[in-house]
């Protein structure tokens, strides 16, 4: 199996180099033209991910694969760096990292020791003092974004003593954005409702859920119980603007029944 990956692995990176030098289209590319299309391959692999879709993983991840090879070639043209860079600077990263597997240091307090070694070392790194936050892509979603702000100050032990302290926290942000919300004070409003979200997905991360995951399965389950109410709504005929909401909610408890969570579910106008 290894033999065969290395072969494939050589096979992508010589059709890299003929796709440089005879397509007009990979001719043309740049690590900025491919910085978005990168970032729709990355969604689309979380995608199958969330769908738990085999074929679709292994589709995307050899997606993912090629822009990996395309941003080493660009590199390697320009002389900064070549996938020979690329992977003994990622083997040297993880063996670092990992002295408990390829060193003498030893790990008790299981995974989460694992973390806090991880970013204790990933300081040490750096040759000037770097902000612990600064890691943190600017660019990434706000709800992934707060997820990996609570991890790194985890990591250098800015966290709760127990899990359940959490729910206290929760607890005060939605009290506090309840008295904003009666004050009628906009702008605090928001403040508040986004303090609320970050203490609910630090208690995701307490509790061991990705909170990105945990909302797009409920994104899914919400439209495939809707498309059914939808369906069934245009098979009776009817309108939903022309229905009441307890109308709407007596098909809604059978979409519940049903547990329809697919978000492939179409509506359809007729049997």
């Amino acid at each position: 199996m290894k033999e065969r990956a290395i072969a494939e692995f050589s096979r992508l990176l010589d059709i890299m180099g003929e796709l440089r030098e005879k397509c007009p289209w990979d001719r043309k590319q740049t690590s900025q033209t491919l910085r978005k299309l990168t970032i729709e391959e990355t969604y689309e692999l979380a995608d199958a991910i969330i769908r738990d879709d085999s074929d679709g993983i292994k589709k995307e991840l050899g997606d993912l694969m090629l822009h990996v090879v395309f941003y080493a070639r660009l590199g390697a043209e320009k002389g900064v760096f070549d996938m020979g860079d690329v992977l003994e600077g990622i083997n040297g990263k993880l063996i670092y990292r990992h002295p408990h597997v390829f060193g003498d240091v030893s790990v008790t307090g299981g995974a989460r020791e694992v973390e806090e070694n991880w970013e204790h070392l990933k300081m040490k790194e750096q040759s000037e003092y770097k902000p612990v936050l600064s890691g943190v892509p600017s660019s990434l979603p706000a709800t992934v974004k707060a997820n990996r702000i609570q991890e790194k100050v985890r990591g250098v032990g800015f966290d709760w003593d127990s899990r359940e302290q959490i729910w206290d926290k929760v607890t005060e942000e939605l009290n506090e954005l309840k008295e904003e919300i009666i004050a009628g004070r906009s702008v605090d409003i928001e403040s508040e409702l986004g303090d609320l979200f970050f203490s609910l997905i630090n208690a995701a991360r307490l509790y061991e859920i990705d909170p990105e995951a945990a909302l797009e399965k409920t994104n899914r389950k919400f439209i495939g119980r809707f498309n059914y109410l939808e369906q069934q709504t245009l098979a009776k005929g009817l309108s939903l603007r022309e229905m009441t909401l307890d109308e709407m909610n007596v098909i809604w408890e059978e979409a519940k029944q049903f547990d329809i969570k697919s978000p492939d579910v179409t509506p359809q106008t007729g049997s």
